[in-house]
């Protein structure tokens, strides 16, 4: 067992003998973001259904996701270290395939009753607050700690790419078959996963043995450990200010810049796009030259590259300026992200994969919600390029304290 206060240095090969990763790892990643992609897919046909029925509608339908998700990630991860994550992920999946056939099934006229789209994003939103810290811990459970960097890395890279496809391919189909095609499309790539998750035997041989390992054990357990460690304590804080000061520059006020400075629909997409043009190339070098190998320091410095860019986007006179600040500023989240994830999750006992991982998707969540309130009024009063600038010199700052934690400082990869 690894203890989470152990030293993090980490034994890696050279560049040069550097392994590849393994097959199983990437038959799993390939049908993981099979999945993300169906997912996004029928995210945006929902969410373009329930607008059909009006605003209350569509928010009724969000909150359905969120609030299940959000009060359920604890115990979610708790669950997935004590049953194993292969099985939870195997018993998700075959939920929602059931429930997004059913879906399709249902669907015998032109627009879906409005309960129907709440009760299917309850039932998402229930199942991922089990799935996500499974799907998290399962790059550990199926890679070596000297290759959890570039594993990380490809994920990202992936990740990044079924995002960006994902609302498109959506509006296709919605526009080629109405929900039902994008449900359809969702339910099979849920059978692709459970094919390869069938097939896989990830290390889960800390599952089910610690004692007081069940759900409410577990989600107080997990944050008291999380609190006490030297390492974890500030990567998660570091988490936190980076999802209330990164996240929400591209999602809510890239669209708010857009429209105040009169640039129009499209440019706020090429914000967007150039964003996830930086996350992907930085994700990509990583998966091909490893990461920093001090660790913490990359993920410190990822914040600090990240500031200018978004500091471009608050003063950008014209859209081109705008999209070269969203790559600047992806190009730090990405780098971000690269060292971030290993670190916690190499940080992790082997018995609390999974529910570090679900502490950091709701530490992720909190920020974000608190975040978005606060800079959607901050912006409706001062605008938003203002709104814009305290995320520049908040993720500054917090790049900065990164920087000046010994923990994180002392934090080493190879």
């Amino acid at each position: 067992m690894t203890s989470p206060s152990a030293s993090r240095t980490l034994a890696s090969p050279t560049a040069r003998s550097r392994p590849p990763l393994p097959r199983s790892y990437l038959y799993w990643l390939a049908g993981a973001q099979a999945s993300v992609l169906g997912d996004a897919v029928l995210s945006f046909a929902l969410g373009w259904a329930a607008a059909g029925h009006g605003g209350r509608t569509a928010a009724l339908v969000l909150t359905a996701v969120t609030v299940p998700r959000t009060l359920l990630l604890l115990p979610g991860g708790a669950v997935a270290d004590r049953f194993g994550a292969r099985r939870v992920l195997i018993t998700g999946d075959a939920v929602l395939l059931a429930a997004t056939l059913a879906l399709a099934a249902t669907l015998d006229r032109p627009a879906a009753a409005p309960w129907l789209l709440v009760l299917i994003a309850a039932v998402t939103g229930t199942v991922d607050a089990f799935h996500l810290p499974a799907t998290g811990s399962m790059p550990r459970r199926l890679v070596s700690g000297d290759r959890l960097p570039r594993a990380l890395a490809v994920r990202q890279a992936a990740g990044q790419a079924a995002a960006l496809l994902g609302a498109p391919l959506g509006a296709v189909l919605v526009s080629a078959s109405g929900l039902r095609g994008a449900a359809l499309a969702d339910a099979a790539t849920f059978a692709v996963v459970l094919a390869v998750l069938v097939r896989i035997r990830p290390a889960d041989a800390a599952a089910g043995t610690v004692s007081g390992a069940g759900p409410r054990g577990g989600t107080a357990g997990t944050v008291r450990r999380a609190l006490a460690d030297p390492v974890l304590r500030p990567a998660l804080l570091l988490t936190a200010a980076a999802a209330g000061g990164l996240l929400p520059v591209v999602s809510l006020l890239g669209p708010l810049l857009a429209r105040q400075q009169g640039w129009g629909a499209a440019a706020a997409g090429a914000v967007a796009g150039g964003q996830s043009l930086g996350v992907v190339a930085v994700a990509l070098l990583v998966a091909r030259r490893g990461p920093l190998r001090r660790i913490g320091v990359g993920a410190a410095l990822g914040l600090v590259a990240a500031a200018p860019g978004i500091a471009l986007l608050a003063a950008a006179p014209a859209a081109p300026v705008a999209v070269g600040g969203a790559v600047v500023a992806g190009t730090g989240s990405g780098m971000f992200a690269c060292h971030l994830g290993p670190l916690v999750l190499n940080g992790a006992p082997e018995t609390h994969l999974s529910r570090i991982q679900a502490l950091l998707t709701l530490v992720q969540s909190l920020a974000l919600v608190l975040a978005n309130g606060l800079l959607g009024l901050l912006a409706d009063g001062a605008g938003a390029a203002t709104a814009t600038a305290v995320c520049a010199a908040a993720v500054l700052a917090a790049g900065a304290s990164g920087l000046g934690s010994a923990s994180l400082r002392g934090a080493r990869h190879g």
